[in-house]
């Protein structure tokens, strides 16, 4: 499989126009490096738009204990890969998806899974079955169901 650069993807939407940037399957992929490595050396980097800043910057300041793991980084990298997220954060930049996923964010609200969102629940409302598949696993494995989901495309594949 060929994998296209996020920024080959970026121009690709930008040249389709508003009918791609406004979908319900496209959110602006995650385009800085070190936030695609970071992130994505233990699940998919997950794009900034489909949560406000606020909650990019709690989860940031809580990365020795991120879901139960330990994801510390240099205080470099946490500042780097934070005003990253913030700066596209869906309450910032809302575009394609992420407008949605921000109308159902509480005005005070620090969501911190993606999949809590209302919108992310109505959409996925599966029987119990699918989120035990072995090639499923969890609700935040995006790539198991939407297999461009890295570089912002989630049609129902």
């Amino acid at each position: 499989m060929r994998v296209i650069p996020a920024f080959l993807v970026a121009a690709v939407v930008l040249a389709a126009g508003p009918a791609l940037a406004d979908s319900d399957e496209w959110v602006p992929p995650v385009t800085d490096a070190l936030t695609r490595a970071e992130c994505g050396d233990c699940h998919m980097a997950f794009q900034p738009a489909f949560l406000p800043a606020r909650s990019w910057d709690r989860l940031m300041d809580g990365l020795s204990d991120h879901f139960g793991d330990d994801a510390s980084l240099p205080a470099e990298k946490v500042a780097a890969i934070r005003a990253y997220l913030t700066a596209n954060a869906g309450d910032v930049r809302p575009e394609g998806a992420a407008r949605g996923y921000m109308r159902r964010v509480a005005p005070d609200g620090v969501p911190l899974r993606i999949t809590e969102n209302p919108a992310f629940l109505r959409e996925h409302d599966f029987r119990p079955a699918v989120w035990q598949r072995p090639d499923v696993v969890t609700k935040s494995n995006c790539l198991a169901c939407h297999r461009q989901a890295d570089r912002g495309l989630y049609e129902d594949d």
